[in-house]
């Protein structure tokens, strides 16, 4: 067996000292912040900081997410969690996120590149800008796109923290 490849590991390998039980509490692998913990009368795991829903397989000594439209697993391998990866969504992810990074400011450029400004005009300030800030704005939302199909720990610790933070100053009912 070769230890570099965790996933190949079997249940009988020393790094898999502490195979996952029912009553067990493990470190959440989606925001590592909370530990994961079976329900009360189910057979499902919650997150007790983020709150995602995992379906485990001990079979397999996995864990995948079920409350999010994205499959992810992860494998538990004694001590912390490998990632088995994302699922076939990602393709589709990383082609929107180039589209609208891409399009729209290649357009603005286009039209700015094929009717420029007169020169020495008020505005001709203008349409360059304009270039530059839907390349940036684009930039943006297709980074969000990207994060929040991968839901990197960081960024899902710290939505789950500002979540709780606007909870504050909702109207209690």
């Amino acid at each position: 067996m070769d230890a570099s490849h965790p996933e190949r590991l079997s249940l009988s390998s020393p790094l898999n000292q502490h195979p996952l039980s029912a009553d067990g509490q493990y470190l959440c692998p989606i925001c590592r912040q909370g530990q994961i913990t079976q329900l009360t009368l189910m057979e499902a795991f919650a997150c007790s900081f983020c709150r995602h829903i995992f379906e485990m397989d001990y079979r397999q000594q996995s864990v995948r997410v079920v409350d999010s439209t994205q499959q992810t697993l992860w494998r538990w391998v004694g001590d912390r969690w490998v990632s088995l990866g994302q699922q076939a969504g990602a393709a589709v992810i990383w082609i929107i996120a180039v589209i609208l990074g891409l399009l729209p400011p290649s357009i603005v450029g286009m039209a700015v590149y094929m009717f420029p400004p007169l020169p020495g005009s008020r505005w001709a300030w203008l349409p360059v800008s304009w270039s530059l800030v839907a390349l940036l704005l684009h930039g943006l939302l297709a980074t969000w796109i990207v994060v929040e199909y991968y839901q990197p720990p960081l960024y899902a610790a710290n939505k789950v923290r500002v979540r709780r933070w606007l909870q504050q100053f909702a109207p209690q009912s």
